[in-house]
């Protein structure tokens, strides 16, 4: 498979949640990239002393995280 540069506009997404926490959201989505295989992506943002989102490495889960995001990748699963 031949690697080039990203073009966001061929990236469509098909589905997408956000499961909100305290200080931060986990985002579920499952997207196509140029129409091609669905694939399931899950990101965190964490909320900054300002208010403000960044996203961060998703890395380890605490088990409310796990427990809110498993139904929602389930949901997902339907639209792959």
């Amino acid at each position: 498979m031949a690697y080039g540069k990203f073009d966001k506009s061929l990236d469509k997404e098909i589905f997408s949640e956000v499961i909100q926490f305290e200080t931060s959201r986990i985002t579920v989505g499952v997207f196509s990239y140029n129409d091609g295989e669905k694939k399931l992506q899950i990101s965190r943002e964490n909320m900054s002393q300002d208010g403000e989102w960044s996203f961060a490495k998703l890395g380890r889960m605490f088990k409310d995280e796990v427990e809110k995001v498993i139904p929602v990748m389930k949901k997902s699963l339907e639209k792959m």
